[in-house]
This record gives structure tokens, sequence and C-alpha cells, in this order.
């Protein structure tokens, strides 16, 4: 059965195929996979008469030799270090529940585990990788070695560990929502544990997971719009930059976002072409003018379409993170293509421009309300 929102429709509780011990089981696979994942080839490049294999750290070391420093600190962020580090957060907060050890500091390490899941990208690179291999497939043997193998079975993984949370019950097992008092007018959720405050809480500690309580999250608008301003600032150069550069047999071939896709258009690859285009142009600029939109109904209030401005919301926050498929693909060439003149994959300022608009875009999310529309539209009435 599911719970949904009267207003706008949300979901609020979904029992079907969540299961605590599911749950826990997968996230302890996880972790075991990603100790293969780290340490095995991920893909092996034969060509010219030489071998070259690549690691999962080897795209953000080889960013970072070509001078993309903070490039390549953020792709092995968000490929080596926050996904292991999330599932060690949730299997510590599962084997807790699940044994009844709950601890004061379980709560603030759940909600901290939470925010880390967007930021847990090895799904995203699974689909980068996936791209790498194809393009190389033109002009090279490459073959999947057994820390791919390790890290395709990571990436599955973490997509089943999802459904199978029921967030809400694990809440309820690290803490009680509230005291046992009927619902006051007053009343808000908790913006990181959704345990329900009265309005003498507000501005203290959550009891449960340590969020400071507020109606709505403080300054909202104004980190929303200058952060999607900065990244229509980027975007524009994001698009037009050659994102990287492939050198074959002494040929320089630059190339943009834009001539990638063609390029898979041309090998006959259109399905891969597709999910390329949608991920890396089309969502950012959806995203991008979504988050407009929505800021100019905070001062153009629009009842009648609360509704969908919210479901759109929903959407383009969950989807902005598979635009990292081109910065991914991006980091496994360079540090796969390695043989000089030969052959040669090198990073661009393109790609930094792009993969800014894209953190821009997730906090911007991030930060926003959509209920602050909702306020407004109430303020206008």
């Amino acid at each position: 059965m599911v719970a949904s929102c009267l207003r706008c429709g949300a979901t609020l509780e979904r029992r079907a195929g969540s299961s605590l011990d599911a749950a826990l089981a997968l996230t302890l696979t996880a972790l075991v996979m990603l100790v293969p994942a780290n340490l095995l080839g991920l893909m092996q490049m034969r060509f010219s008469g030489g071998d070259r294999q690549n690691f999962l750290a080897s795209g953000g070391a080889a960013l970072w030799d070509q001078g993309y420093h903070l490039l390549g600190t953020v792709v092995e962020l968000l490929v080596v270090a926050i996904p292991p580090l999330w599932l060690l957060g949730l299997a510590t907060v599962l084997v807790a529940v699940r044994f009844d050890l709950v601890q004061p500091w379980l709560g603030p390490l759940f909600r901290r585990v939470l925010a880390c899941r967007p930021w847990a990208m090895v799904d995203v690179f699974l689909i980068g990788g996936f791209v790498a291999f194809t393009r190389l497939q033109d002009f090279a043997v490459v073959n999947v070695l057994p820390g791919g193998w390790s890290f395709v079975g990571v990436a599955l993984t973490v997509l089943a560990i999802d459904p199978s949370l029921d967030l809400r019950r694990i809440w309820a097992m690290i803490g009680a929502e509230t005291e046992e008092r009927p619902p006051r007018p007053g009343d808000f959720a908790c913006q990181g544990c959704e345990r329900r405050s009265g309005e003498e809480e507000e501005g203290r500690p959550c009891p449960r997971c340590g969020y400071v309580l507020s109606r709505r999250k403080p300054n909202s608008a104004h980190y929303t719009a200058a952060l999607a301003g900065a990244a229509w600032l980027l975007y524009v150069p994001s698009m037009a930059l050659p994102v990287m550069t492939v050198v074959r047999f002494g040929r320089v071939e630059p190339n943009t976002i834009l001539s990638g896709v063609r390029e898979l258009i041309e090998l006959g690859l259109w399905p891969l072409a597709v999910i390329v285009f949608l991920a890396s142009v089309v969502i950012p600029i959806v995203k991008l003018s979504g988050l407009t939109w929505f800021l100019i109904s905070l001062r153009l209030p629009a009842p009648r379409r609360l509704v969908a401005q919210t479901r759109f919301f929903r959407a383009i926050d969950v989807i902005g993170r598979w635009s990292n498929i081109d910065v991914f693909m991006i980091s496994i060439l360079a540090g796969l293509v390695t043989y000089g003149q030969v052959a040669s994959v090198r990073a661009e300022p393109g790609a930094f421009a792009f993969a800014s608009v894209v953190i821009l875009t997730m906090l911007a999310s991030a930060r926003f309300d959509p209920r602050l529309m909702w306020d407004a539209a109430e303020a206008a009435a």
C-alpha cells in the first residue's frame, strides 16, 4: 500500500518491496564487492602493440596529472571516496536498528548518510564507463577485467538498495517521532528526518537527527538563485568549448559534447547517442529552466500550476546527477588512452565548465524548498 500527499501527490510511505534484512544484505554485498572493484583493474586496452589497464582511481589521477586538480578531486570523491563512506554509514545504521543497538549518534549519522546518497555516483559512473568502452571499440581491443565486473555488481546492487529502504520505519526505530499528543496546527516536519515538531521547538536541534528545526530551509531562494545563476553563466562555455582532445596517430581532434553525440550517431550507436544527448544537453537546460521557473513563481505565484511545479521539481532533483556521464567518460578515457602522440585523450576546459554546471544545479535543487511556492500562492490568494 502507498500513502500519498493529498495536496501534491508525493509518496509519503511505500511498504511494498521494502525490507530491513534485504537492505542490510544488499548494503553488505556492495561493500564486499567494492574491495575488488577498487583493487583490481577495470578495463584493458590493447593498441599498437601495447597494453594499458585502468583502475577506479585512474580517471581522477589522470585529470590531476593533466592540470585539472579540482576536476580530478571531484571525480575521486564521487566515485572512490563517497560510495564506500555512504555504504559503511548505511550498514552501521541498519545493523544498529536490526539488532536493537540504537545510540544517540545514530540519528545524525543516518541523516548524513541520506544526504550522501545523491553524491555516491557508482551507477552514473557505470554508464560513463559503458560509453567509454563503446567509443574505444572503434580503434582498439578493449576487455573488461575482474575489477570492472565487480564494479558492475556494485552499481546494480546499489540500485537495488534504494527501493528496499523503508525510511520511515528506520527513523521510527532510531527514535520516537514525537511525544504522545494529538497534532496541533502549528506543527511542522523536521527537514532532516520528517519528525513532527511543535512551534516551541523551532530553532532547536531535532532530538532525533540533530538538524536545526525550521519550517522552511533558511535563505532557500537566495542560495538557489545564486547557484542557478552561476550554472547559467557556465552552461554556454560548457557547450561551446571542447571537453576533450583525442589524438590518433598524430591527428588532433577536439571534441565538444555535441560533436561527441554526432560521433556516436556516425558509428551507428543511436541508443547511446540519445542517452548522452539527454543526459549532457537536455537535462542541464531543463533543470536550469525549471529552477528559474520556480524562482519566478515566488514573485509571481501561479496557484493553478503548483501541483505540476512540485512534481516537476521532484523529477529534476532526481535526474540531475545523471548529467555527469560525460565527465566520467572523459576521466576513464584520460586514464586509459595514454599512448602519447599515437593515441591519447586529454581533458579540456569545457569538461571543467560542464562538471561545474552539474554540481551547481545539484546544489541549487538541494537548497530549494518547493513549499515556498505554496506559501507564495497562499499569501497572494
